[in-house]
């Protein structure tokens, strides 16, 4: 029987669903399934992955929005194969058509959750703007190292059928569709909403949540159907973040703390997990394999991971495995810094998580074989705003015994601290930018504006674990043609373990 229309077959380790998975679907269902011939885009399973290809281009935002530079964003392609004669090099710019969009994060028009459907192809990085709210759709498979732009959604086409704005996450659906996180309503208020777009015309279609039916904040989600489950974090109102991060707005309470459980099927939400010390959630990932009932999200400003999970009686629960104990300071914002854990990462064999303390300065590696007590394996310093020398004294650290060196890489003083990560798809490699986001690196990290972001990259040891940087590799934006730039999420073209899921 074949699959109906708009319908993509996901894939397993056999390429096919099990009746299980099935059911849970909210989808039409075929009867039978059988390995594909010519398989979509993706691979069948997150272990399938591990063995594709190295990575040899990177595509990723640049921003000058609160540089002071009068440019557009744009997205740049490097070079990351070391054969290759421009090796370290940004290779091509593709300028957006507009001023201070904001380009943020990036996902595809298909990916691994259609894998069983020969029909659906990854040509497409979809770019949504956090502060314009315009969509970029961009295509990278006519010349995957020179992408062109193949679309603009202008963000009335998204306030009119929406009601949303200020967008974030990207991720394509098993359905075809290409689903969009909100952090506010058109004003700036605070409406964690999700925009849909027809993955193959990117016709804006509606929200994906019914009528009424958004959170009050927004910022990233993950999908896991097979336990008819879909969970979203919170960062705050446009209103409050867009200029600088102000303290008193988190006395207030004006900052997330909760975790949205929403009704995979029904598109609702039936849970709201509060959590302690879980100020800021921003990253949230399942384990890669799609029967887990659990993952992690970093909370930023308390400086936790937390890990959810279903529980006994079927509901979802949550609970904190790491702290990153703050650091008392002279000469900065507060008294006590937090690390800000801005990103995290879950290698595909669900064996690793990773995380960047982008104010503390260091990436960490942590084996995960015991998810309720994950264990510190790698950490490395990369800067960040306790380096010697610079303007913070720490006057109390339970974890360092001295301020760490500032980083210095071919030749170059690297400002800023390890933000944006992305991991090679065997799990070897990371790669690491520096930029948050422009009015907060301008507020935390005044060099990073004058100086531009660094793209850097790590090697891992997947068998015992730990981290060493590459002191060969450097990918410099404060030399960029007009001026320095914030370079900020990373793609491959093939996907990575942040843009696919598993169903």
């Amino acid at each position: 029987m074949p699959w109906p229309a708009g319908m993509c077959a996901a894939g397993r380790g056999e390429g096919a669903f099990t009746l299980r998975s099935m059911a849970q679907s909210m989808r039409p269902i075929a009867s039978t399934a059988t390995k594909c011939g010519n398989c979509g885009p993706g691979y069948s399973t997150p272990l399938e992955a591990m063995k594709g290809p190295r990575e040899e281009i990177v595509y990723l935002p640049c921003i000058y929005r609160n540089t002071g530079i009068e440019a557009p964003d744009y997205l740049a392609t490097v070079d990351v194969d070391p054969k290759s004669p421009q090796y370290c090099q940004v290779i091509h710019r593709l300028p957006m058509p507009n001023l201070k969009d904001e380009l943020h994060h990036s996902g595809w028009n298909t990916c691994s959750s259609c894998f069983g459907d020969s029909t659906k192809s990854r040509t497409k990085l979809v770019l949504p703007s956090l502060i314009s709210s315009r969509i970029y759709v961009v295509d990278v498979g006519s010349e995957p190292r020179a992408p062109k732009l193949h679309k603009v959604i202008e963000p009335k086409d998204i306030h009119a059928k929406c009601e949303l704005a200020f967008l974030h996450t990207t991720h394509c659906l098993a359905s075809g569709e290409v689903m969009i996180s909100s952090l506010g309503d058109v004003k700036g208020n605070g409406k964690g909403g999700f925009v849909l777009l027809d993955g193959e015309t990117f016709e804006v279609k509606g929200t994906w949540e019914r009528p009424g039916g958004a959170a009050p904040l927004g910022y990233d989600f993950w999908y896991q159907p097979r336990h008819n489950v879909m969970i979203s974090t919170e960062w705050a109102a446009p209103n409050v973040l867009r200029d600088g991060f102000n303290p008193a707005d988190v006395e207030a309470g004006l900052y997330g703390s909760h975790l949205h459980v929403w009704d995979w099927q029904r598109h609702e939400i039936v849970q709201t997990l509060s959590m302690k010390d879980g100020l800021i959630p921003l990253e949230i990932r399942f384990l890669h394999n799609p029967d887990a009932a659990q993952g992690f999200v970093g909370c930023a400003l308390s400086a936790t991971i937390q890990r959810f999970y279903k529980n006994e009686g079927g509901t979802w629960s949550v609970e904190k495995v790491i702290q990153v104990p703050p650091k008392k300071v002279k000469g900065w914002l507060l008294p006590e810094m937090p690390g800000l854990i801005t990103d995290i990462l879950l290698s595909l064999d669900d064996r690793f998580l990773y995380f960047s303390n982008w104010l503390h300065g260091d990436l960490r590696q942590y084996d995960i074989s015991d998810p309720q007590r994950p264990r510190l394996t790698g950490q490395l310093f990369l800067g960040g705003s306790i380096v010697k020398g610079g303007p913070v004294q720490v006057l109390e650290d339970q974890e360092l015994k001295s301020q760490p060196e500032p980083l210095v890489v071919k030749g170059k003083r690297v400002p800023g601290g390890p933000q944006m990560i992305q991991l090679s798809l065997d799990g070897k490699r990371l790669y690491v930018t520096t930029s948050l986001y422009s009015a907060w690196d301008k507020q935390f990290y005044p060099d990073l504006i004058r100086e531009g972001s660094v793209m850097l990259q790590v090697d891992v040891d997947t068998v015992k674990g730990g981290l060493k940087l590459n002191p060969n590799f450097l990918v410099d934006f404060g030399k960029e043609p007009l001026g320095p730039a914030l370079a900020h999420e990373l793609r491959y073209p093939g996907g990575d373990c942040s843009s696919d899921i598993w169903i």
